[in-house]
């Protein structure tokens, strides 16, 4: 008898072996063609190792995170940068602006706190079909902006399964007709809004997703040496949190279009969570003190620059008043505002949860409230090394001119185009091009080339770059599109057809909206 395992474990090693090939090929053909005009050799033989990467990201015949650290050890081979230079990108400010939220985001989910905000959210929602959507949108739009949207994902996931099976018994036991239906109907808008809103809500934070994490270390090290100014977390959410709010209104008015009610389902669903809010008991003192932590890191990132309605200053930053504390015993203390960034706050506030004591176990003893067993088993190291493998890349385009090159060949194409055209273009672009691969990869791939394509068109960078970065989590069609979309899709609940019929309504509305808030908000906002 034919072992099933091993069938499938042939047919696995076959795909990958065929996806090596593929690289490898393709590689080649970049590698060995005659190197087009006005290309730098150097810029070529990147481009052949991108292209290999890219491959490799997308097929993933090896860990996403292996492939990411490729560029130590291929550019120094080919050329391209020497060692320290292409090792450097990995440990930028901003790989610990992410790594210091996800630890903070664990002790979250460590403590309980996540799921007692989530059940808090969705129970003042309502209970009718259409409220349990817009509910768990809510929720997961909401815990996403601090935590990462694998993350949330990851949590919202459960809850939702145990109440749509508590609407499923019990209609079954109403012997209501077409009642099993209606929740097989529930099913798929509930679980593809969590996934969806899990990415919408990541967008309006610097770290509630790796794609802005990786814009935000390509700006500050490309452009803030040039004179622009660096970004602010307020700034931020001043121009996309409409968008996340715009975004989560329309997706769930698609989701939702159409949806049948359930007998009972008001009903069912509020003893559901009273219920489930009733077993989590009171709010532990590790949670009450990991919430302090969570809210004074959330308003120490919103008021690392002064808060301004227009000219008029509303809140001091806290940095000038550091500063000034500062001066008053080093009279020679050339202590920069730029000296601190996000990732300062970051470490320095994830740091305190490693001495700040939890609960007391059995013995008495108090262990903190995360402990470096925890964090080293829990952090995402793989997605560090992809974001730092995006810092490396765009060095790497940067200094071989590959990045001036595609610009120039790009803006020949767009020029004499309105504005609005050309960013609605990125966002077409970058969200259908997400699809096909991880939106990390994509933006890691596309920032420097946009670059360079906003200098040959003489446009603030930011037009391009901003719409596209946050395009990529508007990506809602595939699987691989987002982490989301394929933890969803791994629930097997919603079938693929489902997601692409959802998916290619909101990628559209996802490109108008981008584009309109890029023109009307962020441009004022942020003053370019």
């Amino acid at each position: 008898m034919p072992n099933p395992n091993a069938s499938q474990s042939a047919k696995s090693s076959s795909r990958r072996w065929l996806s090596v090939a593929t690289a490898a090929v393709l590689f080649s053909i970049i590698w060995l063609m005659p190197t087009p005009t006005g290309m730098p050799i150097e810029a070529q033989r990147l481009a052949a190792i991108t292209i290999f990467m890219a491959v490799f990201w997308l097929a993933q015949p090896v860990s996403i995170a292996v492939t990411s650290l490729i560029p130590i050890a291929a550019y120094p081979l080919f050329g391209i940068l020497s060692a320290k230079d292409v090792s450097l990108p990995y440990a930028n400010h901003n790989v610990f602006l992410y790594l210091g939220g996800f630890a903070i985001a664990l002790a979250i989910e460590q403590c309980g706190l996540h799921k007692r905000i989530a059940l808090h959210i969705i129970s003042r929602v309502g209970s009718s079909p259409r409220r349990i959507v817009f509910g768990f949108m809510l929720a997961s739009a909401s815990l996403s902006m601090w935590i990462s949207n694998t993350a949330t994902t990851m949590m919202m996931l459960p809850i939702a399964l145990a109440l749509l099976s508590t609407l499923r018994e019990a209609v079954l036991l109403s012997n209501h007709d077409g009642s099993s239906d209606a929740i097989d109907e529930l099913t798929i808008p509930v679980l593809l809004g969590i996934a969806y809103a899990s990415s919408i809500g990541g967008l309006s934070t610097f770290v509630g997703t790796p794609t802005n994490v990786s814009f935000l270390g390509f700006w500050d090290k490309t452009f803030v040496p040039l004179g622009f100014e660096s970004l602010s977390m307020v700034e931020w959410m001043a121009s996309f949190l409409p968008l996340s709010i715009l975004m989560l209104i329309a997706t769930g008015a698609v989701m939702t279009t159409g949806i049948k009610p359930l007998p009972n389902a008001e009903r069912l669903s509020k003893v559901f969570f009273r219920d489930q809010l009733r077993n989590l008991g009171p709010a532990s003192g590790t949670e009450k003190r990991v919430f302090v932590i969570f809210t004074c890191t959330a308003l120490l990132w919103m008021l690392r620059k002064p808060l301004k309605l227009e000219s008029v200053q509303i809140l001091p930053d806290w940095p000038s008043f550091v500063i000034w504390v500062g001066a008053q015993f080093h009279a020679d203390l050339n202590f920069l505002r730029t000296m601190i960034q996000d990732s300062t706050v970051a470490i320095a506030m994830a740091s305190l949860l490693f001495l700040i004591p939890g609960e007391p176990d059995e013995s008495g003893n108090r262990s903190p409230v995360l402990t470096w067993e925890i964090a080293e088993k829990s952090l995402p190291w793989g997605m560090i090394l992809l974001i730092g493998s995006g810092f490396a890349m765009a060095a790497g385009f940067q200094s071989t001119g590959l990045s001036d090159w595609l610009g120039k060949a790009f803006s020949e194409f767009f020029t004499g185009q309105p504005t609005i055209v050309l960013i609605f273009g990125v966002c077409v672009m970058v969200t259908f091009l997400t699809e096909f691969t991880t939106n990390v990869a994509t933006v890691n791939t596309l920032l420097p080339t946009l670059a360079a394509m906003a200098a040959q068109l003489e446009i603030d960078p930011r037009l391009l770059l901003i719409p596209a970065t946050v395009s990529a989590s508007c990506a809602f069609m595939l699987p691989i599109a987002t982490p989301p979309n394929a933890i969803i899709f791994g629930s097997n609940l919603v079938p693929i057809k489902s997601m692409i019929r959802y998916g290619i309504t909101l990628n559209i509305i996802g490109s108008i909206l981008v584009t309109a808030i890029t023109l009307l908000v962020a441009r004022t906002v942020m003053d370019f």
